[in-house]
């Protein structure tokens, strides 16, 4: 009789525990990718990361593209570095990790999920970097060639002067020319046109959006119709701009989370 009190004392006890926040927190992972000029403690995504933080252990990155780093690693070492941190996360146990940003960052979840492709989820917010516009509008055409020119020759690490462009923001930039050809190659891992198209395999993907964001107007088909099938595959609009989405959107996304974990 005792043997069986204590079982079901066992039982209870296991399900209060998975049952708290603190549980659940070990469970999952959100690695979050801040916006290009931004840093880890972006405001755009502090909401976004307290409302995360009791039900999936949020990691905030300090990314190539931020204020301070000025592209001092290419795209696809970028993404490898990632998916060591996955594959740590892995080691510890953790059963679902989800790789999300916003702007930029979100143009980097969406790669990642195309070159490495191990992600349970890719949440993308408000997504940005655009060097397929860029280069066609004029504005980056002569660094990517020759940067282009520089790694075709040997010479991946001759420095190249461009012209960054940031939601009509712009910045001169002098970085190697393996490193510009990795970011803004118009046809490379920075077109979410087309690595939306080119996971390795599927992943439940949140694409959130605002309708005074820039890139409203291309709509689903752009990048979110292209990627692979998945029940919890959700193209999100909010009310808000470029800026403000994971704010606004951040009460929709958590309980998204929760449809994923539970």
């Amino acid at each position: 009789m005792m043997t069986r009190h204590l079982l079901v004392f066992f039982f209870a006890l296991t399900a209060l525990i998975c049952a708290h926040p603190l549980y659940a927190a070990q469970r999952c992972v959100v690695i979050m990718m801040h916006g290009k000029w931004g840093g880890p403690k972006s405001p755009f995504l502090k909401a976004l990361h307290e409302k995360i933080e009791p039900v999936c252990k949020v990691e905030m990155r300090n990314m190539p593209w931020s204020r301070t780093r000025n592209y001092d690693q290419t795209y696809q070492h970028t993404l490898k570095d990632l998916g060591q941190a996955v594959a740590q996360y892995r080691k510890e146990g953790y059963e679902k990790i989800i790789i999300a940003g916003q702007s930029f960052g979100a143009n980097a979840a969406i790669a990642y999920q195309t070159s490495i492709g191990d992600a349970d989820a890719v949440i993308a917010l408000s997504p940005g970097h655009s060097p397929h516009y860029m280069y066609f509008s004029g504005l980056t055409r002569a660094a990517v060639s020759d940067a282009k020119k520089a790694v075709a020759s040997g010479q991946p690490e001759k420095l190249i002067e461009m012209t960054d462009l940031n939601q009509g923001q712009r910045k001169e930039l002098t970085i190697r020319a393996d490193v510009l050809i990795s970011y803004f190659d118009p046809e490379g891992l920075g077109n979410m046109a087309i690595t939306a198209g080119q996971f390795k395999q599927p992943a439940a993907f949140l694409w959130v959006i605002g309708t005074q964001d820039p890139l409203y107007k291309e709509g689903r088909s752009y990048a979110f119709d292209k990627v692979p099938n998945h029940p919890l595959n959700k193209y999100l609009t909010v009310n808000a701009n470029h800026s403000s989405t994971p704010d606004v959107a951040s009460d929709q996304v958590l309980e998204w989370i929760k449809q994923l974990i539970n």
